[in-house]
């Protein structure tokens, strides 16, 4: 027994970067969400923990269906049924208006996906057809907040944020983004007038702007250490699913180990 649970702790935290208690969360919620199922039927050759473990090896090292079936001892055909049952059973659920809203700062970005599905994405500035994904991040815990559906790649991201419908749930707390969210009630940075210098003390908050700022794409590259947001080959809602799983993971591995982080101009901070 004490050899099979090795061999467990082996896969787990080897091919999904989580340990095995956030694992053991993940299966949890996907068992909460009802991943198996209503036990009618054929029954699956794989258990709900070796089903999600097949998922999040995919998630994590975007193997293709070809090369998973023979790792786990089962056809490319259920590999693809698993991922397609249970992906969106992985999904992070988005935080609602918290209690001390006023006091919280949220960080928002976007970021390109490169994809396959061409009704997703389009070709956009990284010269491949990709999808923007904007992507809300607590300052405080690196946690991912929410995460919106994908638009093609070519969209300017006050754009992709005004259609997500991300702001409406959002009230009452500080938004933070850089230059691209121009008037869309964000606290951004101070940007220099035509042949004028930036006035004193701009440049000072447009520093501390960027030290807040960087925790947001600090989230975003440990996302993309699950190498399904590096190409992801899932078509129709894949993508979003995808998204959604990656943030729900990346917030179990990052829970372990928050970093608090203060910020240096609560000014700034406090300003819309």
């Amino acid at each position: 027994m004490d050899g099979v649970l090795r061999a467990d702790r082996v896969w787990v935290e080897t091919f999904t970067g989580l340990s095995m208690d956030q694992f053991g969360r993940l299966l949890k919620a996907v068992r909460d969400r009802g991943g198996n199922g209503t036990l009618r039927g054929r029954p699956w050759s794989l258990r709900l923990a070796e089903r999600v473990l097949v998922v999040a090896v995919y998630y994590r090292t975007d193997l293709t269906m070809r090369q998973l079936g023979p790792l786990f001892g089962i056809s490319s055909a259920t590999v693809c049924r698993v991922i397609q049952r249970l992906g969106p059973l992985l999904a992070l659920e988005f935080v609602a208006r918290p209690a001390d809203a006023a006091d919280r700062l949220w960080l928002v970005d976007g970021t390109l996906v490169p994809v396959r599905d061409r009704k997703v994405g389009s070709s956009s500035r990284n010269y491949r057809f990709s999808a923007n994904v904007q992507v809300i991040v607590d300052a405080d815990t690196r946690l991912v907040i929410a995460a919106a559906r994908p638009v093609p790649g070519t969209t300017a991201d006050a754009h992709a944020w005004r259609a997500s419908g991300l702001a409406e749930q959002c009230r009452g707390v500080t938004l933070l983004g850089d230059g691209a969210y121009l008037n869309c009630g964000m606290v951004t940075p101070h940007r220099k007038r035509p042949r004028r210098a930036l006035l004193p003390g701009e440049e000072d908050d447009n520093a501390a702007h960027r030290t807040v700022r960087a925790r947001v794409e600090h989230a975003i590259g440990r996302m993309k250490n699950y190498k399904i947001l590096r190409e992801c080959r899932q078509h129709g809602d894949g993508l979003h699913h995808t998204v959604q799983a990656v943030a729900h993971m990346h917030n179990l591995a990052t829970e372990a180990s928050p970093h608090a982080l203060t910020c240096p101009n609560t000014a700034l901070c406090n300003t819309l």
